[in-house]
């Protein structure tokens, strides 16, 4: 995963998603609330230890999706000034996840 941090870019990873969307759903959102959403995964993956450089995730089973768009879904409902329809905030996680393996099927 250490890799993929430094091949991760944040506009491109934010036209990804946008092109994952439907447009419906990607025009009802600018490109900092999905950054949000983003920053939010990573902020998982921190608390789940996926970063740590003694951790070795190699197993795609171990990341449980569900949980992850769960923690997202929690953050954004706490969080007073973004406001996001819950079935969006899965797309936009779901995208944020083939950006990542794009990036690692690039190299």
């Amino acid at each position: 995963m250490s890799d993929d941090i430094m091949k991760f870019d944040e506009d491109d990873a934010v036209n990804f998603i946008r092109e994952t969307l439907p447009e419906s759903v990607s025009d009802k959102y600018s490109d900092d609330e999905i950054l949000y959403v983003i920053d939010t995964i990573w902020d998982w993956y921190e608390k789940n230890g996926y970063l740590s450089l003694d951790t070795e995730v190699t197993d795609d089973g171990l990341l449980d999706e569900e949980q992850l768009v769960a923690y997202v879904r929690k953050e954004i409902r706490n969080d007073k000034e973004i406001m996001m329809d819950p079935d969006d905030v899965g797309l936009i996680v779901k995208g944020e996840l083939q950006y990542e393996e794009s990036i690692d099927n690039s190299f």
